[in-house]
């Protein structure tokens, strides 16, 4: 950190505030003396403490924080401008980049509000792939986070076990759509491709070999005191704070606001999978409540991932997909759609005049809501604090910018 002269960064000019990681202390004088009373630290936006360009300007009072406003868009890509001037096969391109880690729960919001425009049914086999294949993209997303969380609070090892069960899910993942990120496995009216042969079997295998091996988050990270002394009642998010800011996914459920749109509105195969979906569920609402609903959340989407792999074998064969016309119109009118993704609630707006391409395609992404929620819970929090409660929110800063 250096420190910057007063001025406007100092009364609240972003413009002309200090560079990543700079401060500038706030004066007033006393009989012709300066006498600090607070600081503005600048925490990114390039900065190891906020995994990604995201920039919070906090004002602090020694080692306490006293306001913070997260400042966004270093990562803007007009997305949704840019979908407007897409066909509806090539707006997928962009929407499974907006949460890098949740690319096909993306992708699959796009295509149900296509397909409800549409008035389209898809095949019952397709259904059932979509569902598997959302459960495997939010393992991998937990895994991220529960690897790279201990990892922010100076505990490396996770991260390394973390990468191990991706590879094998990844793996699978890749095998099935081409892509280790972007899938772009999804197409209006279904899948793009039916799965190769053993797929099935390979996936339960990957499947099988992480909830193995789980417990090392169970006990290595769960069962660490330092990391239980760091999270336990720091940034404790109330349930009013959640519905006021719009917060949704772990974080609002481990504050205590039970909602889970693949329970309470199901979509896809949800409907059928009540006896194996568990929203679970946390009252503290801190950083460890926030952690270990993460966690139970990944346990049961493996659950999850096997009945539908269950269910896959029972069906006999079948389509995967409809076939489309060359160019593929919406008729005119609107609708809305949305998906528990793995970080949250995230949803598209859709209207269309009929065109080939959208007139207007809103995202409502979950790690913009969730972010906002550091106005209400860094306040009075200590700044290694300041750490903890950042990584608990579990957000893709292009999910943010949009």
């Amino acid at each position: 950190m250096t420190a910057a002269p007063t001025g406007d960064a100092a009364t609240g000019d972003a413009a002309h505030a200090p560079a990543a990681g700079g401060t500038a202390p706030l004066t007033v004088g006393i009989g012709g003396a300066a006498e600090q009373t607070d600081m503005v630290l600048n925490i990114g936006p390039q900065h190891p403490s906020t995994h990604g360009v995201l920039r919070l300007r906090l004002v602090v009072d020694g080692e306490r924080v006293v306001s913070a406003e997260p400042v966004i868009g270093y990562m803007h890509r007009g997305a949704e401008k840019l979908f407007e001037a897409r066909d509806y096969r090539q707006i997928l391109v962009l929407a499974n980049r907006h949460d890098w880690l949740s690319a096909f729960s993306n992708e699959l919001g796009v295509v149900l509000a296509v397909e409800r425009m549409l008035g389209m049914e898809v095949p019952e086999r397709a259904v059932w792939l979509r569902t598997l294949l959302a459960e495997l993209n939010r393992v991998l997303n937990h895994l991220m986070f529960l690897g790279s969380y201990p990892l922010e609070l100076g505990g490396i090892t996770p991260i390394f076990y973390a990468f191990r069960e991706r590879e094998d899910l990844q793996a699978v993942m890749e095998e099935v759509s081409g892509g280790r990120m972007h899938y772009m496995f999804n197409r209006v009216g279904g899948l793009k491709d039916e799965l190769p042969a053993g797929w099935t079997g390979r996936a339960r295998a990957a499947v099988r070999a992480a909830r193995a091996r789980m417990d090392v988050f169970d006990r290595l990270v769960l069962g660490n005191e330092i990391f239980r002394g760091r999270t336990r009642g720091v940034g404790v998010l109330p349930p009013q704070t959640v519905h006021a800011y719009g917060v949704s996914g772990p974080i609002g459920r481990a504050s205590g606001v039970d909602f889970d749109l693949r329970r309470d509105e199901p979509y896809l195969a949800y409907g059928e999978l009540g006896g194996t979906l568990r929203v679970v569920t946390r009252e503290e609402g801190d950083c460890l409540a926030r952690f270990e609903v993460l966690l139970a959340q990944t346990h049961n989407s493996l659950d999850l991932a096997d009945a539908c792999l269950d269910r896959l074998a029972e069906l006999p064969p079948g389509p995967v997909n409809q076939r489309l016309p060359k160019v593929l119109k919406a008729p005119e009118g609107e609708t809305y759609a949305w998906t528990e993704n793995p970080l949250g609630l995230n949803g598209y707006y859709l209207v269309s005049k009929g065109e080939k391409t959208p007139y207007r395609l809103k995202l409502r992404s979950a790690s913009y809501n969730n972010i906002q929620a550091l106005t209400e819970l860094l306040p009075g929090t200590l700044v290694p604090d300041m750490v903890a409660i950042l990584g608990s929110m579990f957000f893709v800063v292009g999910d943010i910018d949009k």
